[in-house]
């Protein structure tokens, strides 16, 4: 019992040094799983790397390879550009519009791609006097549900870990759960700061704003507004630029800057046309697999869709094998790499016993959410999604939690409290708004993000873990 509860110290420590030194989490955690296997336990060098989890790999290479393809040949752009010349004129939908393209932009491997939705948001905002908290609200939930997507990195490390541990959590439930929790968030964000503009009239539908975003992985600042309609610059604004996955550090930002560069409005080009077929098919094909019960490898299809997409346009297809997201690859596979040393020398049943001695599973699992969700409010969600699932999986077999609800609610109590201010996305809310307005945003994202540590695990696990147990 000792040495479990030895490893399972180091494994607490490693992941608080790497997130407070700013080092990467995944090589601590690579290291410590072999320090651990090797002084610890009888496991030889080859059953500790055995853990990495190499289908995790190549489906986040695959992923994130294919969408850096689309961003490089400016595919992602031209959508982007399109769908926003299609904004309604009317200030109350606004914030329900860019909820809708934040959120397809999510979902395109990378959760926090979509932050090049931030700054063009905060200045649209500033023309059509929408609040900026409603604003930098709804763009925050649209990354939240969107990273959830079977194609995006919160729904494939959280499916993928379930499946792995043999917990059947269909990735479009899991999808659909997100969608419906951050549409109800949305809600709440209107009621408490957009009712003023139900009474507004509409406004010109042919003004906009111009965004620039570049990532830094440091600093945000505000973009500027100007009239005619709304532009991202593929050269200084793409979602895969700013980020794919998150750092250990949970500060990926990024800079915005004004730009007088006209609206590119030349027609889709042949490859840009095809990048649009191969999503639609990417899509379509994860639909038809799942629904007739096989099981769709999308690592696998994206790399088919990336090469056909690198042999008609070998410049893009080279450009975007840097982008790969190696950083997230490593961070995902050293957290389950020490989980599975955990597991082979017994602490993961360790925690299902203590999780037993609190003599409720409702209240271990609720425990466990609340745990989640404040752990996340500070550090990288995707980590915490690592490292949690599979700890959770003890209080599963030990019954009496059903463990698709367990998870997906584990999943959305780890997202939900991502508007805090103290990581990524609620960051990036204050840096782009304007400077009388931060320290109003700030106070609202404390108590927004913060309430969500608590509210999340209630609404949760009572309106998705509760009926599931009973049912």
């Amino acid at each position: 019992m000792l040495t479990q509860i030895i490893a399972l110290l180091i494994f607490i420590a490693l992941f608080a040094i790497g997130a407070v030194r700013g080092v990467q989490i995944g090589v601590l955690m690579l290291v410590g799983a072999a320090g651990t296997g090797l002084l610890l336990t009888d496991m030889a060098v080859e059953d500790i790397v055995a853990e990495f989890p190499l289908d995790i790999m190549i489906l986040l290479a695959g992923v994130t390879y294919f969408f850096a393809i689309a961003q490089e040949n400016g595919t992602v752009d031209k959508i982007i550009d399109w769908a926003l010349e299609r904004v309604g004129s009317s200030a109350v939908l606004l914030p329900l519009v860019f909820f809708l393209i934040t959120g397809a932009i999510a979902a395109m491997g990378a959760p926090l791609a979509g932050l090049v939705m931030m700054p063009v948001g905060m200045q649209v905002a500033r023309k059509y006097e929408v609040d900026y908290a409603l604003m930098g609200l709804a763009i925050c939930f649209a990354i939240g549900a969107g990273g959830f997507a079977p194609t995006s990195l919160y729904g494939i490390v959280t499916y993928s870990t379930a499946r792995g541990a043999g917990i059947d959590l269909s990735p479009f439930l899991l999808f659909g759960i997100a969608v419906v929790v951050y549409l109800v968030m949305l809600t709440v964000a209107y009621f408490m700061y957009g009712r003023s503009l139900f009474s507004k009239s509409a406004v010109p539908a042919d003004t906009g704003a111009q965004r620039s975003a570049s990532a830094t992985g440091e600093h945000a600042a505000g973009g500027h507004a100007s009239g005619g309609r709304a532009t991202i610059s593929r050269g200084s604004a793409s979602a895969t630029s700013v980020a794919f996955g998150e750092d250990d550090e949970d500060e990926a930002l990024f800079d915005s800057s004004s730009t007088s560069e006209a609206a590119d409005s030349s027609p889709f080009t042949f490859v840009q046309i095809l990048t649009v077929v191969f999503m639609v098919g990417l899509i379509g094909s994860v639909v038809v697999l799942a629904a007739i019960g096989k099981e769709p490898d999308i690592g696998l299809l994206c790399f088919m869709f990336g090469a056909v997409l690198s042999l008609i346009d070998p410049r893009t297809g080279k450009a975007a094998l840097p982008k790969i997201d190696w950083s997230t690859v490593l961070l995902v596979g050293g957290i389950i790499t020490f989980v599975g040393v955990l597991q082979n020398m017994g602490a993961v049943d360790l925690l299902g016993e203590g999780a037993e001695a609190i003599g409720s599973p409702l209240l271990a699992a609720f425990v466990l959410c609340v745990v989640g969700g404040l752990v996340s409010a500070f550090a990288s969600t995707t980590g915490i999604l690592a490292a949690l699932v599979p700890l959770a999986l003890p209080l599963i077999a030990a019954g009496g939690v059903p463990g698709w609800a367990l998870i997906a609610a584990l999943g959305m109590c780890s997202a939900v409290v991502d508007v805090s201010p103290f990581s990524t996305l609620g960051a990036t809310v204050v840096a782009t708004a304007p400077v009388e307005d931060k320290p109003r945003l700030t106070r609202i994202l404390v108590k927004f993000g913060m309430s969500m540590v608590i509210i999340g695990p209630v609404v949760l696990v009572g309106g998705l873990v509760v009926p599931a147990m009973m049912f």
